[in-house]
Parts: C-alpha cells; sequence; structure tokens
C-alpha cells in the first residue's frame, strides 16, 4: 500500500495526472488476465473483446 501512496504523492507533485487512466487499465487488464486462468469467468470475459 505505501507503493500506491507515493506513487499518487508523486503524480500529484510533478502533475502527472495524466498517467492515472494508463495505470487504471493496466491494473484492469492485468485482473482480467489472472481471472481467466483456469476460472469459470474465463467465458464471460472473452465475450467481452
Amino acid at each position: 500500500m505505501a507503493f500506491v501512496a507515493e506513487l499518487w504523492r508523486f503524480m500529484r507533485a510533478r502533475k502527472k495526472f495524466w498517467l492515472l487512466p494508463i495505470i487504471l487499465m493496466s491494473v484492469i487488464m492485468g485482473g482480467l488476465v489472472v481471472l481467466t486462468q483456469g476460472s469459470a469467468v474465463a467465458p464471460f470475459v472473452y465475450t467481452l473483446f
């Protein structure tokens, strides 16, 4: 959790708020990859794409 706080402080201090959507989409896509690894959710995720 300290990493997230430090990342937020960096973005706030350096005015790099454009990084937020990139980071969020990376986390969401990573979560989808983890969910589709042999789970019952996989067929539903594949229909999104």
